[in-house]
């Protein structure tokens, strides 16, 4: 099974099962069948946006490392193109004119995490020398490439309009250009554990899906609304860390069932309402392991595409109080080559 890129594996990993070049992972699950399924679960034709307006949550709690969107318009022959009556520069054009443009921090808010966006540091050729890989063995400074000088990262004062970073393989785009459309099935944590901060490992999501009868089946997308991003919007971009740290449920990516679990289901892809989808920090463990381990667990071993800051309170409490959990998903991200991850205005049809 080994090829150009690795001699071995992860354990746990399914590196090579959807062929030695594969950038997709568990998104090859979404096939044909699966967008049918899909499309069988509309039966009201009605819709529900899952996306936060992205300019939340507001200020930089948090990440540190990530900003609001930046909006500013274009020039215009050295004009501002922005209410730019082009009859100023073209006269007797009555035209007026806008554009703009947007610096977004792709992670943000409402997001897919791209496999480049989580590697690990594994000895993929068996010689004893680890070295940092992403998903099916794909290498950081050959097929993810970047700066070292700070000045080329961030935002400096005075920013370049040249790309300095770039997912050689594993972009955003592959994800795209799948559509990222089939049968979503929603667990409502929520429901079951209110909003105080839980952890939820393998036992307690093995009652939820018992009490409400769901069913995870192979290629389903897997959301999980705990009622994070309804706390987040009630803070009008003013979040408040101490009481979002106390907050609503998280996956304990600790607990090896649970890891376990969404290796055995088959699921194409997870989307939560929280932050990160599990804990973080995680709790506790030795220094070798990893601090994310359930972003480890799906983007690095299995290709398992996460989602973030998703919004699913008004289609949760649609689906509960309709007796239903499936619905048809339609979540492609931005088509930004070479982006580790991307904002996604994801639609719930019912």
């Amino acid at each position: 099974m080994a090829n150009s890129r690795w001699k071995k594996r992860p354990p746990g990993s399914n590196w090579g099962d959807f062929g030695p070049d594969d950038q997709l992972g568990r998104l090859n699950l979404l096939t044909a069948d699966k967008l049918r399924q899909g499309v069988a679960e509309v039966r009201e034709g009605k819709n529900f946006c899952l996306s936060l307006p992205l300019d939340y949550p507001g200020g930089s709690v948090l990440n540190p490392n990530r900003y609001p969107p930046i909006l500013r318009p274009t020039l215009r022959r050295g004009k501002v193109n922005l209410n730019c009556l082009l009859g100023d520069i073209e006269p007797g054009r009555p035209d007026v004119l806008s554009d703009d443009l947007a610096i977004l921090h792709l992670q943000y808010s409402t997001q897919w995490d791209g496999l480049p966006h989580v590697g690990s540091v594994f000895d993929l050729h068996d010689d004893g020398l680890p070295q940092a890989v992403y998903y099916n063995g794909y290498a950081a400074g050959v097929d993810l490439i970047g700066p070292d000088n700070p000045a080329d990262a961030g935002l400096p004062a005075n920013i370049s309009l040249a790309s300095t970073s770039c997912a050689r393989a594993l972009g955003i785009e592959h994800m795209a250009r799948t559509c990222v459309q089939g049968r979503a099935a929603l667990i409502d944590l929520r429901a079951h554990f209110g909003d105080a901060r839980t952890l939820i490992g393998y036992d307690a999501l093995m009652r939820v899906l018992e009490k409400d009868k769901i069913d995870i089946e192979c290629g389903d997308i897997v959301c999980l609304h705990t009622g994070f991003a309804d706390v987040l919007l009630g803070m009008q971009r003013q979040p408040d860390p101490v009481k979002l740290a106390q907050s609503c449920a998280v996956l304990d990516g600790r607990d090896q069932r649970l890891l376990q679990w969404i290796t055995d289901s088959n699921l194409a892809a997870i989307a939560a309402d929280n932050y990160a989808v599990e804990a973080f920090p995680a709790a506790s463990a030795d220094a070798c392991c990893a601090g994310l381990p359930l972003h480890e667990h799906c983007l690095f071993k299995l290709g398992i595409h996460l989602g973030e800051l998703w919004h699913m309170t008004p289609l949760a409490d649609w689906l509960r109080a309709h007796g239903r959990y499936r619905f048809l998903l339609t979540a492609p991200p931005l088509n930004l080559p070479g982006a580790f991850a991307s904002p996604v205005t994801p639609v719930a049809t019912v």
